[in-house]
C-alpha cells in the first residue's frame, strides 16, 4: 500500500536528521491512524533500524512476557540471543551496542503495553536514554503507542523525561483530500456523495481507508467491512477499546454510547450511566478525549471573545458511532449472515447519523472550510460548534460550527447533508437561528452553507448564503 498524506508530520520528521545531537520523538493518537506506518515511511530515510513492539495486554500478561517479547525481537535483529532477559537495563545496553554510531532510528511501539506492568521501565528507559543512547548524535529513539492518557502521564509530563523530547506529534484523521487518494484511479468516477457515504463509516482513518474497494459501491464495501462476520470493522471497536482501556472499557463504552444521537453535557452523561458529579468522571472523559473518541466543544462570548465554561460532549469518531448505532445491535443477524445484504436506506435514522458523521467531517476539516473562506488563521479569536444557553436575556440557539475574527466578523455555518439538492426553505431556519443568535452592535455577520449534494436553483437564485461550500471540492484528490 502506498504512503498517502502526512506531508507536514514527514517533514517534521526528517528536520531532525539535520540536528547535530540525538533526537526523543513522542508520537500518539488512535489506533489505526497510522503511527505506525508514518515511522516506517520515515525509516527509509534512515540507513539503520530497530523496531520493537509491546506484546498485546491480555492474561495473563506480565512484565516478563513484556521483557521476553522484546528480547526475541532484539535478539532476531542483532542476530544474537545470549544475553539477559530478566531487566530493562541489560536489554537497553544490549541495544546500545549497535546503536552507538551513525544514523539509527529506534522505535518502541505501543510502549503503554511494553511498560505499564512493570514500574521500573520508564526509570530504566530514562537511564538508557541518558547513559547509552543520546551520545549517539546522529540517534533517533521515537516512542510511540496509542494510549494517549498514559503517555502523556508518564512521558510528557514525567520530570524523568521533562525537557528530553526534541518532537511531540498528535496524528489526526486524514484530511478529506488524502481520503479521496484511496480511490484510487477510481476516484474521479464516483461522486461526492458516494464518498462521503463510506467516509461517515470510516472517518479518516487510513487503516480502514486501505480496505476500500474502488470498484465496489459504498454500501457494496459498507456491507463487506461491517455487515461480515469476517469484515474488518465488525469487532474492532471491542478490540479497540479492550486493548487501551482493559478492565474499564465497559464504563468507557457507555459513556460513548450517550453520544450516539447528538452532542450532551457532563451532567447529561452521568445521568444517563448512573454516576455521580466527580473528578472520576471528568477523567474518563478525558482519556476518551485524549484517545481521539470523543470531543469537548467550549463555546463562548461573542462580545468578548472569551471561552465559556459551559462545554457539550461530542462523539466526533465516524466509526464508534456507526458500530454501536448499526453493527452491535445487530451482531446475531450478521454472525447468521442475514446483514449481507443490507440496504443503507433501510438502517434506522441514517439520513440523520449521515447528518452527524458529515458534521463530524466537517469540524475535522476545518482548515479546509477556512481556506475556503480566505480567513487567516491568526484573525480568528474562536472556532467551534457554537450554543448559547435560554435565559431572561436572550433565547437558545446552537450553530453547527461558528468562526469569530478579530474583525468583529462572524462566520454562520450551516452544514447540511441530503440526499437531493438543497431548498430555498434553509432561508427560514437560518432566519430563525440568527434571530436568536445574540449578536451584539459594532459586529458583521456572514452566512455559509456547507453541502454535499447541491442547491437548487431558487436558493442560489436568492444569493441568501454570503458563501456556499461543496465537500466535494475537497474530495478531488
Amino acid at each position: 500500500m502506498r504512503f498517502i498524506g502526512r506531508k507536514e508530520e514527514l517533514n517534521a520528521l526528517k528536520g531532525l536528521l539535520s540536528r547535530r545531537s540525538a533526537s526523543l520523538i513522542v508520537i500518539k493518537g488512535r489506533r489505526r491512524i497510522g503511527k505506525s506506518r508514518l515511522l516506517e515511511e520515515f525509516s527509509h530515510l534512515i540507513p539503520k533500524s530497530y523496531v520493537f513492539s509491546g506484546l498485546l495486554p491480555a492474561e495473563p500478561t506480565t512484565a516478563q512476557s513484556q521483557r521476553d517479547e522484546f528480547a526475541g525481537q532484539l535478539a532476531r535483529q542483532i542476530h544474537q540471543a545470549n544475553f539477559k532477559k530478566d531487566d530493562w537495563s541489560d536489554l537497553f545496553w544490549e541495544l546500545s551496542k549497535f546503536t552507538g554510531k551513525g544514523p539509527v532510528l529506534i522505535i518502541l511501539d505501543e510502549i503503554s503495553w511494553m511498560g505499564s506492568k512493570d514500574p521500573d521501565f520508564l526509570g530504566k528507559l530514562k537511564n538508557g536514554w541518558d547513559l547509552y543512547f543520546k551520545k549517539n548524535d546522529q540517534l533517533i529513539l521515537a516512542i510511540c503507542g496509542s494510549a494517549t492518557a498514559w503517555i502523556e502521564k508518564n512521558i510528557l509530563s514525567s520530570t524523568g523525561f521533562l525537557g528530553r523530547e526534541s518532537l511531540s506529534l498528535t496524528l489526526d484523521e486524514l484530511p478529506l483530500s488524502d481520503c479521496a487518494k484511496f480511490w484510487n484511479s477510481e476516484n474521479n468516477k464516483i461522486s461526492s456523495h458516494e464518498k462521503l457515504q463510506l467516509l461517515a463509516v470510516t472517518g479518516g482513518i487510513p487503516r480502514y481507508l486501505e480496505q476500500i474497494n474502488p470498484v465496489l459501491t459504498a454500501e457494496e464495501n459498507i456491507r463487506h467491512l461491517c455487515f461480515n462476520k469476517s469484515g474488518i470493522l465488525f469487532n474492532e471497536f471491542e478490540k479497540i477499546f479492550s486493548d487501551l482501556f482493559s478492565s474499564r472499557n465497559i464504563l468507557y463504552k457507555k459513556i460513548v454510547q450517550c453520544l450516539i444521537e447528538g452532542i450532551a453535557d457532563q451532567q447529561t452523561i452521568c445521568k444517563k450511566i448512573g454516576l455521580k458529579m466527580s473528578g472520576d468522571i471528568s477523567d474518563y472523559l478525558d482519556d476518551l478525549i485524549k484517545s481521539g473518541f470523543i470531543s469537548r466543544d467550549f463555546t463562548w462570548n461573542i462580545k468578548d471573545g472569551k471561552l465559556s465554561n459551559l462545554s457539550h460532549y461530542r462523539l466526533r469518531d465516524n466509526y464508534s458511532r456507526f458500530y454501536l448505532k448499526y453493527i452491535l445491535p445487530n451482531r446475531l443477524k450478521i454472525e447468521s449472515g442475514d446483514m449481507a445484504k443490507a440496504s443503507l436506506t433501510l438502517l434506522r435514522g441514517w439520513n440523520t447519523i449521515m447528518g452527524l458523521q458529515v458534521e463530524n467531517l466537517v469540524l475535522s476539516n476545518r482548515h479546509l472550510i477556512k481556506q475556503a473562506l480566505r480567513i487567516n488563521p491568526g484573525d480568528i479569536v474562536c472556532d467551534n460548534p457554537f450554543f448559547q444557553r435560554k435565559n431572561t436575556k436572550q433565547k437558545g440557539c446552537q450553530i453547527d460550527y461558528l468562526i469569530q475574527t478579530q474583525h468583529n466578523t462572524i462566520y454562520i455555518c450551516e452544514i447540511r447533508y441530503s440526499k437531493n439538492e438543497i431548498s430555498s426553505q434553509i432561508i427560514d431556519e437560518m432566519e430563525e437561528k440568527i434571530h436568536h443568535l445574540s449578536v451584539h452592535k459594532g459586529f458583521s455577520y456572514r452566512t455559509v452553507l456547507i453541502h454535499v449534494n447541491g442547491i437548487s436553483e431558487s436558493l442560489e437564485e436568492s444569493r441568501y448564503f454570503s458563501y456556499v461550500i461543496d465537500l466535494g471540492d475537497f474530495l478531488k484528490g
